[in-house]
């Protein structure tokens, strides 16, 4: 999805070392999103060799945020807040998401929502791929 005349309602990212094809459409009033492309992508980059996650940003505006994320088994996200509510869909694998109250086991097909400012880790039980939406107040 090549666009070359981006307008002033769109947003794209540019290129960097580690995705140097070019830019893609980060914000626009329709912005397709190839979540399985995204997966292959994220699977090609030598970050996913070389590290134990990777990671997209697929869409981004002033009060939304959508990442994909990989994580390798046993991978973990550290306990962190987030200063928006988030949903996390589980697109493959299975993880363990935990609260400082709870912990969950989600794989493919099942999502979660958690509040603002509330301290919550990840853990991967096996490979997995996540889609991260993240929603700020204005």
């Amino acid at each position: 999805m090549e666009n070359n005349n981006l307008n002033e309602k769109e947003k794209s990212n540019d290129a960097t070392p580690q995705r140097p094809e070019g830019e893609r459409i980060l914000n626009a009033p329709l912005v397709e999103m190839d979540l399985f492309g995204f997966i292959e992508q994220i699977k090609n980059e030598p970050t996913w060799a070389d590290s134990e996650r990777n990671s997209i940003t697929i869409f981004k505006s002033e009060t939304i945020t959508i990442v994909l994320i990989g994580l390798h088994e046993n991978a973990e996200l550290k306990p962190h807040k987030t200063n928006g509510t988030i949903s996390v869909q589980v697109l493959s694998g299975k993880i363990e998401f935990s609260t400082e109250d709870r912990s969950v086991q989600i794989e493919k097909g099942q999502m979660i929502t958690l509040q603002e400012n509330l301290m919550h880790s990840v853990k991967a039980l096996t490979e997995s791929f996540l889609l991260l939406t993240l929603v700020m107040k204005e």
